[in-house]
């Protein structure tokens, strides 16, 4: 490869941006309007703008990105998660323009995209899935092919995912409603009104298994990852290795994940979703044919950079990884850092981050897409940066997690830092008892007020709002940043005690801008 152009934003980008430098490849970051002096244009060798803030009219409009990388002479995009990294569409039109895509092909994307569709192929394969009915659009067909499946049962997009098309059904009188409001938001969300009635697993942990395959024929498992916990279907928490499993179940769900890439002839990096219920039996959930959100936590336990293999593979290199030489050590957790309000719903929170203090140490590691004087706007997904320890056992990774959430201060915005460490602090987690209930049946009712660091009183410095001293904290923290900004990232026309890169260096072009 000759030169990157980066498909996305935030902390993802910045992650392939650094991956790709370490390889020596020249990279393009592409952004919106609202993105000109975000973090990640500032690392990347070029910048190109691909529109407005609106994602419709920046990172999700392909003729933008593909423009952008035909200009700046780019011969690969990554494309990172969410956005354009599982459309099959874009994944084509990269291949029709002489473009390599870094993930899989868009055959192999547009399957695993068809709930209905993959379920079907792996039931061919052997691999478990969950009783259920096959896709239709018309309500009546639905609802007659599920009215025989034991309750409760789980309404879904054939298309969807996100929590969107889907509806749990305890009651068989609300069974019609629930495919009819599921099949319209369907269509609302993804175009395509097509859904599907499953048996729906109470309580279950949600266990990932990470994969790689190559262009040759080898495929590979790098293990679990647990996220079972998790808010509205969104990941919160995620570690590895899984309490859960023991070796043996663990090399049985591991070669079901093989099993699943084969089956759709995968290249690339991608991921196997798995529910395991109560009574130790897993089902076959989806894969999410990208880089996953909490892809460090593997990288942590096994040593191997997964996006500088994404680079290799979709180069064209075989995967040197051989299964019987990949081992776990240690445990590892990731806990996703939002720009949101824990204690209001999880509503949203914008602003200028004031001060920043990412925790730093020892097996700490902080994926990150912001710095102090940024702007955060709600364009775009609310995360902010992702924080990820390493211990020797569960139990040192836990309490360095705690001991990096209370080192994390970020002021100007909302950010759920005391939310997430009540989390590790707690006794079911302590446990391991964690499942996609967890949340509702311990922190329905969370408040700051409530939140005490280990050992001492007053919340977390966090956010804007809080009980006793962060208010004074706050204003502490605002002229702290105010003396220090001088020191903050540049972006263009920002001006720094330091020459900004853009000026000295001479090698950044905004396409547009």
């Amino acid at each position: 490869m000759k030169k990157i152009l980066v498909a996305n934003r935030g902390e993802i980008a910045v992650r392939v941006l650094r991956a790709a430098r370490e390889m020596g490849i020249p990279t393009v970051a592409t952004y919106s309007e609202a993105d000109r002096e975000a973090l990640h244009v500032q690392l990347a060798d070029e910048a190109a703008c691909i529109g407005p803030p609106a994602p419709l009219e920046s990172y999700l409009n392909i003729d933008a990105i593909i423009a952008a990388a035909t200009s700046q002479g780019a011969d690969a995009i990554h494309p990172g998660y969410g956005f354009l990294a599982e459309n099959a569409e874009f994944a084509a039109r990269c291949e029709a323009e002489g473009i390599t895509f870094i993930g899989p092909t868009a055959d192999a994307i547009r399957i695993m995209g068809d709930k209905v569709e993959s379920r079907r192929r792996m039931a061919e394969a052997g691999v478990p899935i969950t009783p259920g009915t096959e896709g239709a659009t018309d309500v009546d067909e639905v609802l007659a092919s599920a009215k025989s499946m034991d309750l409760p049962v789980m309404v879904k997009a054939a298309g969807g995912g996100g929590g969107k098309g889907m509806r749990i059904v305890r009651d068989a009188s609300e069974l019609a409603d629930a495919i009819r409001t599921s099949s319209r938001e369907a269509q609302s969300a993804f175009g395509n009104p097509m859904v599907y009635v499953e048996k729906y697993v109470e309580s279950p942990r949600h266990i990932e298994f990470q994969v790689l395959a190559d262009n040759h024929g080898n495929t590979v498992h790098l293990f679990e990852r647990e996220c079972s916990i998790q808010r509205r279907h969104q990941k919160l928490v995620e570690e590895t290795p899984s309490v859960a499993l023991d070796s043996k179940l663990r090399a049985k769900m591991g070669e079901a994940a093989v099993t699943v890439a084969k089956a759709v002839d995968y290249q690339n990096a991608g991921t196997v979703e798995f529910l395991f219920d109560k009574d130790r039996n897993f089902y076959f959930l989806e894969m999410n044919t990208r880089v996953q959100v909490e892809h460090p936590v593997t990288e942590f336990v096994t040593g191997v950079d997964l996006v500088k293999w994404q680079i290799r593979i979709a180069s064209g290199e075989k995967l040197t990884l051989k299964q019987k030489d990949l081992s776990q050590r240690g445990h590892s957790i990731e806990c996703r850092i939002y720009a949101e309000d824990a204690e209001n719903n999880f509503m949203p929170s914008s602003g200028v981050i004031r001060l920043l203090r990412e925790p730093m140490g020892p097996g700490i590691r902080v994926d990150s897409g912001i710095f102090e004087g940024f702007e955060v706007a709600t364009h775009y997904d609310p995360i902010l940066s992702k924080l990820i320890v390493w211990g020797e056992d569960r139990e040192a990774a836990r309490v360095r997690m705690i001991a990096a959430l209370e080192d994390y201060i970020c002021l100007g915005i909302n950010a759920p830092v005391g939310y997430l460490r009540d989390i590790m602090r707690h006794d079911a987690f302590i446990k391991g008892e964690t499942d996609t209930d967890f949340l509702p049946d311990h922190f329905s009712e969370w408040t700051v007020a409530g939140s005490r660091p280990e050992g001492g009183e007053g919340s977390q410095l966090c956010s804007e709002e809080g009980d006793g001293a962060v208010p004074d904290a706050v204003l502490i923290g605002a002229a702290i940043a105010d003396s220090l900004s001088t020191v903050a990232p540049a972006g263009p026309g920002r001006r720094t005690a330091q020459p900004s890169p853009w000026q000295t260096l001479g090698a950044w072009r905004l396409g547009g801008g």
